[in-house]
């Protein structure tokens, strides 16, 4: 953005003590939007004073923040697709993200997963294929849920790295899944972010039955290891809660990444960060369906 003599005026005033001063400067250069981020990253470059520093730092993250705000909304009303809200989230730890690696990333997988697939295959043959080129041959690996970690959290470093938490992990496999048509489904297992297989003929046949009747297995997307109804239900006894219907019940993609953004707020959860953690908090409310 060419640099005129408001942009000036107001840039020479980025100092002022005055808190109320601070925060007419503040407003007036975010209602220029992102256009300006170029301009305060030169500013930045040319000054030595930290706290001036920090005040810039913070314009950008608020300038990035309402952009991504604006995203989050568009997403919500269209396609609300895992992968874009995945890689919306990632924007917000990184605002400089390019996604078209983690796209081709995405497509080499589901291209060699597609490779193997052919519909004389039974359901656990097919996710087994799945399981197989991801963790074996594409070498992806699991990590325990860190919050010291945030980078655990997001897709393109988990495609980047090849290790995620099951989170991560989780929306990769899920992803695959969408693009293949295998109806692999996250499901709200609690302390857990576990996969499900619904059978898709027994759900036309029985609409309204017991959601965990229309599970054939699980799918633990930490290692893809495959549980049975016996290893739930021993887990529900392990916890010593009921497992209720509501347990079973697919997550769509909303709640997928509402899920995905309250977990990694729980990063920030310290007197210095605890603007982004109301921040992401902020993102959670904003896919609510009442808004």
């Amino acid at each position: 953005m060419t640099e005129n003599k408001e942009i000036s005026a107001l840039f020479h005033l980025i100092d002022d003590p005055d808190v109320d001063v601070y925060n007419t400067v503040s407003d007036k250069i975010i209602s220029f939007g992102k256009g300006i981020i170029p301009n305060l990253e030169h500013l930045w470059e040319n000054t030595t004073n930290e706290e001036i520093q920090e005040r810039i730092e913070s314009l950008i993250h608020k300038l990035h923040f309402r952009d991504l705000t604006e995203d989050f909304m568009h997403w919500k009303n269209g396609s609300c697709e895992l992968l874009q809200g995945a890689l919306l989230t990632a924007q917000y730890h990184y605002p400089d993200l390019q996604s078209m690696q983690a796209l081709q990333e995405i497509e080499k997988l589901r291209r060699n997963v597609w490779l193997e697939l052919n519909s004389y295959l039974t359901p656990l043959e097919q996710v087994s294929v799945l399981t197989s080129i991801l963790y074996n041959y594409y070498k992806l690996s699991g990590t325990e849920i860190a919050y010291d970690h945030p980078e655990n959290f997001l897709i393109n470093k988990t495609l980047e790295t090849k290790k995620g938490n099951a989170i991560s992990n989780g929306i990769v496999y899920l992803i695959l899944c969408e693009l293949l048509d295998i109806p692999v489904r996250a499901i709200n297992i609690p302390r857990q972010f576990i996969l499900a297989y619904f059978d898709p003929q027994y759900e036309f046949m029985n609409p309204i039955g017991h959601s965990s009747e229309k599970i054939s297995f699980y799918i633990d997307p930490l290692n893809g290891q495959i549980y049975s109804h016996k290893d739930v239900e021993n887990y529900f006894k392990r916890i010593s809660v009921p497992p209720t219907t509501s347990y079973f019940k697919k997550m769509n993609n909303k709640r997928i990444i509402q899920y995905l953004l309250e977990e990694l707020s729980k990063c920030f959860d310290n007197d210095r960060n605890r603007y982004k953690m109301e921040e992401l908090l902020q993102l959670v409310k904003l896919l609510d369906d009442d808004i």
